[in-house]
């Protein structure tokens, strides 16, 4: 979160920090508008407010923490709990399919083909942006905006 923090920052945009207490990472960065920087205990209390406040998500490369919240989004979006459009987008393809076999999910039957259609891949900065600033405005911009 760090690099979108200091983007907005460096635009002199106000930046959010939606960070977790844990013993043992650093909680924030300096990017953080000081008045925007929130601190929780859960981390579902966490997700909460992170989806409730999302327009798109873009997840890069991470740990468990960034699965747990792609996967957490994901399951939200196909059971129809998360009302909203949220365009999700995965960046890196050639890391996210090591890491998440979705074909093999798929020939299990654990996803469906039609579940593939809940976010898109992206290995280039100008792809995510096209690809998001159609969602976006198809989501938010056209039509019912919740």
């Amino acid at each position: 979160m760090e690099a979108a923090n200091r983007g907005a920052s460096e635009a002199n945009g106000l930046a959010v920090g939606l960070n977790i207490s844990v013993p043992f990472e650093q909680s924030g960065n300096k990017w953080i508008s000081e008045e925007l920087s929130l601190y929780f205990h859960y981390f579902f209390m966490r997700k909460f407010w992170f989806l409730y406040l999302a327009k798109a998500l873009v997840v890069f490369p991470g740990g468990f923490g960034t699965l747990d919240e792609l996967m957490e989004l994901l399951t939200l979006i196909q059971t129809e709990k998360i009302r909203k459009k949220v365009p999700v987008v995965i960046y890196d393809n050639k890391y996210w399919k090591k890491v998440v076999d979705f074909d093999y999910l798929m020939k299990m039957g654990t996803i469906s083909e039609k579940d593939m259609d809940l976010f898109y891949f992206a290995d280039t900065v100008d792809e995510a942006y096209k690809y998001l600033t159609t969602e976006i405005v198809k989501a938010h911009l056209q039509g019912r905006n919740f």
